[in-house]
């Protein structure tokens, strides 16, 4: 097996999970969600977008229904011993497949904790699973129940998290040695990709962001390239990631002559962070985290030019995103507890004047001050 993790990670994690369905009551769960698998079992596959589950039993034992496509992939890269496969064919329905699983396992009437929200589950197939347990027992919405578990990060993990952290600088770096006038874009990201490739790192869960000029603005990926030119903006936001954790970062780039709105959002956002990076302690809220930017915000004016949220938790994800949760926004009274990883960015985006500045970086949280991953500065970079 090609597991990440010593056995002994797995099994706390395995008692974690069984101290919490016995508290909830719960005599089995279908976890859905990938980042719930990896955790769990360390299975590790982009699988999910087919039917699969993983049935796991309030006394620890589980079974994974999947397809013939994944059942090596089970066996290779989890601890997983019992895999039943479900078989392609015309007018297939794995729900009922798996209804039969939970009849051999003896669930039939027992309290079943569903992992509805997440990729892994389809609203179709989360139809069709409704349809087959409708009289099978009593079927609870256990969503995020692992999600929390998985929200406090172990030494290994952190570990994992530092090494993307590092990989990530790397990126940076390499990314650097190219941004200038005439660059092109399709340079820049592929030197990004290639320096955490080569050190050993992995795809992440989400494209990187990569935008100048006008789709500096922008805060997703999109298709097509441009070079940049003498007075140009450059928006990076990328992460490194090892064995699937991430540790994102987030940059605006000048080149040529700074211009005075430019160095008014720097200044802004640097504050912004700044106030964010005091905020993370356990004596904040992730809500509280989010005022402490906002305030920054809208004491220079840029209320309408920022974001609704700054920030969330990171860890070990899968496509289509490297989000998890809980984020930073108004009001959300989720604690900020020690070893948490936790990305922060400060994204301004001026329409008026067409201007962008943003400024991140992912922090390991402690008993006392946050500690950021990355070696490297805050300094406004122009070219």
């Amino acid at each position: 097996m090609a597991l990440h993790f010593e056995p002994e990670e797995f099994s706390a994690r395995r008692d974690r999970l069984m101290m919490v369905m016995t508290e909830q009551k719960l005599d089995a769960m279908l976890l859905f969600s990938q980042e719930s698998m990896y955790w769990l079992t360390g299975y590790d596959t982009f699988g999910f977008c087919f039917f699969q589950c993983l049935v796991v039993k309030a006394d620890g034992s589980n079974v994974l229904m999947t397809r013939s496509a994944d059942l090596r992939q089970a066996r290779h890269t989890s601890n997983i011993e019992n895999i039943v496969v479900w078989a392609d064919r015309d007018n297939a329905n794995p729900a009922a497949d798996l209804r039969e699983l939970l009849n051999d396992l003896d669930l039939l009437g027992c309290r079943i904790g569903i992992e509805y929200q997440t990729h892994g589950l389809t609203a179709a197939n989360g139809r069709k699973l409704d349809e087959q347990l409708a009289a099978f027992g009593q079927l609870v919405d256990a969503s995020g129940l692992v999600d929390r578990l998985r929200l406090l990060k172990s030494p290994a993990e952190i570990a994992f998290s530092k090494k993307a952290a590092a990989l990530g600088d790397e990126a940076l770096e390499a990314a650097l040695k190219l941004v200038k006038a005439g660059a092109d874009e399709g340079a820049i990201l592929a030197a990004m990709h290639s320096a955490i490739f080569s050190g050993g790192g992995d795809y992440p869960a989400n494209e990187f962001i990569i935008g100048s000029g006008d789709d500096a603005l922008l805060c997703r990926y999109k298709a097509g390239r441009r070079k940049l030119t003498k007075n140009d903006q450059l928006t990076l936001e990328w992460s490194g990631v090892y064995r699937h954790y991430h540790a994102p970062m987030m940059r605006t780039i000048l080149t040529g002559k700074v211009s005075k709105r430019h160095q008014e959002l720097y200044d802004a956002a640097r504050e912004a962070l700044e106030a964010v990076e005091t905020a993370l302690t356990p004596d904040s809220t992730f809500g509280d985290v989010f005022e402490a930017h906002s305030k920054v915000m809208e004491a220079h004016d840029l209320t309408r030019h920022r974001l609704n949220a700054c920030g969330y938790s990171v860890g070990a994800r899968f496509t289509p995103s490297w989000m998890d949760m809980p984020m930073f926004y108004s009001g959300n009274p989720e604690p900020i507890q020690p070893d948490m990883t936790l990305f922060a960015h400060m994204i301004i985006m001026d329409s008026d004047s067409q201007s962008a500045m943003t400024l991140g970086r992912t922090y390991l949280t402690t008993n006392g001050a946050a500690q950021p991953l990355s070696r490297l500065g805050l300094d406004l970079i122009v070219k």
